[in-house]
Parts: structure tokens; C-alpha cells; sequence
């Protein structure tokens, strides 16, 4: 059934509402109080506004950089040019290791806290390189995401495929998420370069993730693995997190519309198994944790898996008109904004309780990048419509 007039009228109001408050509200936020005079974002904030300066993730810096380039894309008026091109320029100057690899954490002042590497931390040092060379229009700064690529193939590729993690995580085990975020660098980085090499690296890491990372009995999407990345033994071989699994479909989505027409099969697993075992109808959120089978792991509701299940509805809504889709992300979209239920506007809360409550924390500025990131998703194909 195709989508009717009145769900593309809802969606393009909640479209409306999502851009105000990312526009209007959360931006000014993290522009102003989230930013320290080192030229660096809030890791995280009080949720009466305040920001903490403990410690500055490199991954978190990445993530505000995409972010503060997907809201100036979605129309905000501010600084974002500046903010993004002076955040790329500390990570180059101040968090750049020798061995070309970028350190862990800095501190308030952009030094280096933590100088150890991952591969994590580099997928989005990546990202964050290829979207602000593409909004930026910086080609050295695709020059520079080369060169880490280069030192991540030879000195983290792993014979059984993929890569190795590097300094910080257990070595023992492999997960596909620093692999995930990998893959959505490669896309960013070809999109903005057109260069082969990232297209051909995006294609491999999903063809990995076809083979390896997706139980072919359940179409759920895995999290830890042995080195040949056969699943681990036990409970934790058998874990699936909705939020990756929708994800990982809408990763594939964009990968099919760049021609690799397998991509849609396997987001429709994907989304089948996320959908059926992994969304609490009561709270209306995602859940974070189930079992291949379906059982329930963990009911708890981080605010990231919302993120994904509104990016995958609505590359599914633009890729097939299915009017179950806009009903989808209209209840994803109602979903996440439960969080943003705090006493200072342009903030949120990250965890969701089992029972209803929510976990008592500092506002994670990392989640920024899941929020604009989802609401850019739904701004486009409302503009595409409206077009």
C-alpha cells in the first residue's frame, strides 16, 4: 500500500518539529556552552546545562564534527563551518600520533589524555574526515584520511579478514561494530572523493558482514567472535542488538543504491529480525539486547537503537513508498523524543529502565551524532518529496 497523502503530512511535520529542535534549540546548545576555548566539543553535559571537562574522546570529537555538518545541511544558520573546520584541525595538530594513528582521548586543554589507539576511534576519525571534506570542500583532509587508511592496512589487517582492533579492547575476541563504523567511513569518504579505494573497502567490509556478522538461521546481526569470526562460545556468541541490526540495514540500503543489489536482501533480514524480537510496544523504544532466537537480554532502552530504527524505516519508506514505513517512523520518531524530557532544552537522557525510569547521568554529547544523523535522514526525504 502506497503512502497517502495525510502519512506524507504527518511525517513532513514531524520532519518540521525534529529540524526546529536540532536547529533551534540543540545546536545553539553545543555550539556555545559545548565548546571549550581549545577548539574542542563537550564530551557530555549536566542536564542542567553544564559541561564536563574530565576528558575529550577522539571518536566523540568525530561524531560532533559529522553532526555540526549534517545541521548545517538541514539549514542551521550558525558557525558550523568554522566549529567543524577547527575541530579537524586540532584532531590533525593535537591528536595525531606519530605512527599516524589518532590517540584515545585529550584533555581541556587538546592534549593527549589517553594515547593509545583503536580501531573504533579511527573509523570515526575517518568519518569525521570524509563528511567535513564533503561539506567543507578540503580535499587535504581526504589526503589525510588516505594516510590513516594506510597505516590501519598495514599494520591492523587481519588475515581471516577485516582488521584487528589495536590498544584499548580485548584482543581475544573481534566485534563487527568497529567494522560497522568503518564501513559508513568508506561511504562518507567515497561519496565526498568519488575515489575507488573507499568504495572498494565499503564493499568488502559488507561483504564480510554478509558472510560472517549475520546468523544465516536467523538473519540477526552478531556482536563478538572468535579471530576466524566464528561466534564465540555461550550466551555472548548468541547476542544480537536491534539498534545494529537496523543499522546495519540501513548501511546496506545505501550501499544497494550504489549498485551492489544484494545489500537490500540482507537489510530485509535485518530489519525482520530487529522488528520481531526487538521493539517493547509498551515503551515504544527499541530494546538493546536479545538472543538469536528472539529471547529478551537486556530490556533496557539506550536512545541510539530510536536513532537507527528511523533511519532504516525511512530508506525503506524512500526505497518502496510501503505506507508501513511512515507509520514506522512516525512511532520511531514519537519514540526518541521521550528522551529529550530534561530540565535544560537540547539535551537528553540516554537510558531507558526496564520499568520506566531512566538511569540518572550526564547528557552523552556522542549522541548528538546519532540524533542529527537520524533527523537528517527523515529531512531528506521529506525535501526529496516535497521536490
Amino acid at each position: 500500500m502506497m503512502t497517502s497523502q495525510a502519512a506524507q503530512t504527518e511525517l513532513a511535520a514531524l520532519s518540521d518539529r525534529a529540524t526546529s529542535w536540532l536547529c533551534g534549540t540543540a545546536a545553539p546548545l553545543w555550539a556555545a556552552s559545548g565548546r571549550t576555548q581549545s577548539g574542542l566539543f563537550a564530551e557530555r553535559m549536566t542536564l542542567a546545562g553544564e559541561p564536563d571537562s574530565s576528558y575529550f574522546r577522539t571518536f566523540v570529537q568525530a561524531r560532533h564534527i559529522f553532526s555540526f555538518c549534517a545541521i548545517g545541511a538541514m539549514g542551521w544558520s550558525g558557525p558550523w563551518r568554522e566549529l567543524v573546520a577547527e575541530t579537524v584541525e586540532v584532531l590533525l595538530a593535537h591528536a595525531r600520533r606519530d605512527d599516524g594513528f589518532f590517540v584515545h582521548k585529550l584533555d581541556v586543554q587538546a592534549r593527549p589524555l589517553d594515547a593509545r589507539a583503536d580501531l573504533y576511534d579511527q573509523a570515526f576519525v575517518l568519518f569525521a574526515l570524509g563528511t567535513a571534506a564533503g561539506a567543507l570542500g578540503r580535499i587535504e583532509w581526504i589526503d589525510a584520511a588516505e594516510a590513516l587508511l594506510d597505516a590501519i592496512e598495514v599494520q591492523w589487517s587481519h588475515t581471516q579478514g577485516g582488521f584487528t582492533e589495536g590498544e584499548i579492547v580485548d584482543a581475544s575476541i573481534r566485534r563487527q561494530n568497529p567494522h560497522m563504523h568503518l564501513f559508513e567511513a568508506m561511504l562518507a569518504l567515497h561519496g565526498a572523493s568519488g575515489r575507488e579505494r573507499f568504495r572498494d573497502l565499503a564493499r568488502a567490509i559488507g561483504s564480510l558482514a554478509a558472510t560472517r556478522f549475520v546468523d544465516p538461521r536467523s538473519g540477526a546481526l552478531l556482536e563478538y567472535f572468535e579471530q576466524d569470526w566464528s561466534p564465540v562460545d555461550g550466551e555472548k556468541g548468541r547476542i544480537a542488538e536491534p539498534g545494529h541490526c537496523f543499522e546495519w540495514a540501513w548501511l546496506f540500503e545505501r550501499l544497494a543504491r550504489g549498485g551492489w543489489s544484494e545489500g537490500v536482501a540482507i537489510a530485509d533480514r535485518l530489519v525482520e529480525f530487529g522488528r520481531r524480537t526487538g521493539i517493547d510496544s509498551c515503551r515504544g523504544v527499541a530494546v538493546n539486547e536479545v538472543l538469536v532466537d528472539g529471547t529478551l537480554y537486556d530490556a533496557r532502552a539506550r536512545l541510539w537503537p530510536q536513532t537507527e530504527r528511523i533511519k532504516v524505516a525511512v530508506a525503506r519508506l524512500a526505497r518502496t513508498g510501503d505506507s508501513a514505513e511512515a507509520t514506522e517512523v512516525a512511532k520511531a520518531v514519537r519514540g526518541l523524543e521521550q528522551y529529550y524530557a530534561v530540565p535544560t532544552a537540547g539535551l537528553w537522557r540516554d537510558k531507558l529502565c526496564a520499568d520506566g525510569s531512566w538511569l540518572e547521568e550526564l547528557a552523552p554529547g556522542s549522541s548528538l551524532y546519532h540524533i542529527s544523523c537520524a533527523y537528517a535522514e527523515l529531512f531528506t526525504y521529506v525535501q526529496n518529496q516535497c521536490g
